[in-house]
């Protein structure tokens, strides 16, 4: 080519046209989460008292979801497991209610922060803006395992379980196999921080957007938990990426 001014012309576009790529790629890697199994959520008409009776009107007004997808261990039927939630929302926090039915309940670790996740407890993931990503070992997320007896443990900034008995108040009444989990849990920003006394939960509001799912660690007298069941079916092999992965939440719309 013998015209420079033209040869010019096509290298700037060359690089233009690279440019745009990147900044495309850039974007997507950037982009939140796919919103799936989008839920309204009604704001509570009375306050929730936690006390693992579910006689309030908000409670009775709220939808029943299924617990109901096998993330870990063999299929289930109705006999081995069943359990179902509703939610609802002041400014101050989320309202969980859960009932599981498990003939068996198991609390065999002492020590709360070893292997937390292999004795029957309910955990809960949420994710206070909806952003999605990974959040293996930051507060991007929380995935809360709450124990029978209320304690509440997390993986820390530092790759080990904390106890956050203070995001999350909870009480359980069981009766026969039947266990009504009632539950109330504080929103943190993802800047929350470990070693800081001044983190202060979120104030909740009509349209806002929370990440939310729900599963149960099922334990019948084995060295480790024999089925995780929860609330959002999750693609792929490995389905245990709740506590890793904030993508594969549900969304919670919180209304009026």
């Amino acid at each position: 080519m013998k015209n420079p001014i033209i040869l010019i012309l096509l290298t700037l576009c060359f690089f233009n046209c690279n440019n745009d790529k990147k900044e495309n790629v850039e974007t997507i890697s950037k982009s939140t989460k796919p919103e799936k199994q989008l839920r309204e959520i009604p704001k509570a008409k009375n306050t929730i008292e936690i006390d693992g009776i579910a006689n309030e009107t908000s409670w009775n007004d709220a939808e029943w979801y299924p617990i109901d997808q096998v993330w870990l261990g063999d299929a289930l039927t109705q006999n081995d497991f069943s359990g179902r939630f509703k939610i609802t929302w002041d400014n101050e926090a989320l309202y969980v209610l859960a009932e599981i039915k498990d003939d068996t309940l198991i609390d065999k670790i002492k020590d709360p922060l070893v292997k937390w996740w292999d004795d029957d407890c309910l955990e809960i993931f949420v994710d206070e803006d909806n952003s999605g990503g990974e959040h293996q070992y930051n507060h991007n997320a929380f995935a809360y395992h709450i124990a029978l007896n209320g304690n509440v443990v997390d993986m820390s900034t530092k790759k080990v379980g904390k106890m956050y008995n203070s995001h999350v108040e909870s009480k359980i009444t069981t009766t026969n196999n039947t266990s009504v989990w009632e539950v109330k849990m504080y929103l943190y920003e993802d800047t929350y921080n470990d070693n800081s006394n001044s983190n202060k939960p979120v104030k909740l509001s009509a349209n806002k957007k929370v990440g939310f799912a729900i599963a149960y660690c099922d334990n019948d007298y084995s060295e480790e938990r024999e089925n995780f069941i929860g609330s959002i079916p999750v693609e792929g092999v490995d389905k245990n990426r709740g506590w890793i992965d904030a993508n594969i939440f549900g969304t919670l719309k919180l209304i009026e």
